[in-house]
């Protein structure tokens, strides 16, 4: 039954919806009109750092290595513009969750960090009463900047490693030593930070099912909070397809075995990447925030921004001219009080938003909820999800549709299907750059 309703487990990673590569030229739209209807009580804050010290060979984010350091101040101070347009406009009455990313944001150095969050707390974020989570790299984790995190109030930090083999790292186009990568992690753990996360990626060329083994291992043993495990996926204009390698597709059987190890290790499963130890008491939920209503805010060239009606950013790109372009065009940017790059959601959009970013969740999808909303029903107006169920891939538990353990295995075959067609097309004609 499986088989018939995917032919390719690995479709894409429907992380956000509509996908960025449906975003095209706006026509100028007024940022407090944009706003003006939208609850701003419990919003998101994302702020976008697009530097790092080197670019991996897997990478397809908006993000360019060894910037000039007068490239990274000109776009603090732009950033510092940007908020506080965003301020006077859009008047934010408060952020439930944030997250600083990239790139790198560890890429810069303390005193850079410390105008980051300076123009963070004068947007009105909080960072020591939300959970507050910050990505880095082992190259760039320092005592100095670790003791500003924990300062700030971040609770959470991210750092991704890939693998513990160099050789596999190396076939990824990162190159990483071992010792740096421990060092990295025997520092982490002398700090407060409430979550410590590790993203590793299975489906490597040369990699094996024991290598693989041996880094999700390894993340056990030093009994970090949360671990998130990617597929490898090789996306156009990135370092790794110059490789010409065609490696054997294991990865839904990496993918399993892993799944076993860390449940078997007490981690239990949140969404087809995300394993989160059980019982770790996550930082103060002062506001509640709920991905599938609520709005975000994006700062920086790369970020998202999201409304109900409407989902903006910069233009988006791969290689490096381009981002440094499209970079450049930031920082030279006379004002920021209008939106001119992003997608219109209509109404069924904006409904399959909600059941796309619901049910790809361990939290699944509240039927209820969504015919309140949209005065509609989720199961006869999306065929899959009988489907689903009748596969054994999802279950209703009362009002709630949720995926089984099996369904969250077919995440990344599942988001793609409920995408819709004009959506598809979109990002079949989006050219990237």
């Amino acid at each position: 039954m499986v088989k018939t309703l995917f032919n390719n487990i690995y479709e894409g990673y429907a992380y956000s919806y509509p996908h960025k590569h449906s975003y095209r030229r706006l026509n100028n739209l007024s940022l407090p009109e944009l706003w003006s209807p939208e609850k701003k009580d419990a919003l998101f804050l994302y702020v976008h750092l697009p530097f790092c010290e080197m670019r991996c060979g897997f990478c397809n984010l908006f993000t360019i290595a060894n910037p000039q350091t007068d490239m990274v101040d000109a776009y603090l101070r732009t950033l510092a513009r940007e908020a506080k347009t965003i301020k006077d406009q859009i008047a934010p009455k408060a952020f439930a969750q944030m997250a600083v990313g990239g790139g790198t944001p560890t890429f810069l150095q303390p005193p850079q960090l410390e105008k980051l969050f300076s123009i963070i707390r004068q947007l009105g974020g909080e960072p020591e009463n939300i959970p507050t989570s910050f990505e880095l790299s082992p190259a760039t984790v320092t005592r100095e900047k670790l003791r500003l995190l924990v300062e700030q109030g971040v609770d959470r930090v991210s750092m991704g490693v890939q693998s513990f083999v160099e050789t596999e790292v190396k076939s990824l186009g990162r190159p990483q030593k071992n010792t740096e990568v421990y060092a990295a992690l025997d520092l982490l753990k002398q700090y407060s930070f409430s979550i410590v996360n590790i993203d590793l990626i299975y489906g490597a060329y040369g990699q094996t099912l024991s290598s693989w083994l041996h880094s999700v291992q390894e993340v056990i043993r030093y009994g970090v909070e949360e671990v998130f495990i990617y597929p490898l996926y090789v996306r156009p204009l990135t370092g790794i397809t110059k490789l010409n390698q065609e490696p054997e597709d294991n990865r839904f059987i990496f993918y399993r075995e892993a799944k076993q190890l860390l449940q078997s290790a007490g981690y239990h499963q949140v969404s087809m990447r995300m394993f989160q130890k059980t019982g770790i008491a996550q930082k103060r939920l002062a506001r509640s925030y709920a991905c599938q209503e609520d709005g975000m805010i994006g700062l920086g060239a790369g970020a998202r921004s999201y409304t109900q009606l409407v989902h903006y950013s910069s233009e988006y790109a791969v290689a490096r001219q381009n981002i440094r372009s499209i970079i450049e065009k930031y920082i030279a940017r006379p004002h920021f009080n209008e939106v001119d790059y992003g997608i219109v959601l209509n109404k069924e959009e904006q409904q399959r938003r909600f059941v796309i970013k619901s049910i790809l969740h361990g939290t699944g999808l509240d039927l209820k909820r969504y015919h309140t909303l949209f005065e509609q029903d989720a199961l006869r107006e999306y065929p899959l999800l009988p489907e689903l169920i009748n596969a054994g891939m999802a279950r209703l538990q009362g009002h709630e549709l949720r995926l089984t353990d099996m369904g969250l295995d077919y995440s990344d075959a599942i988001g793609p299907a409920l995408y819709s067609a004009p959506i598809k097309q979109l990002i079949t004609e989006f050219e990237l750059q």
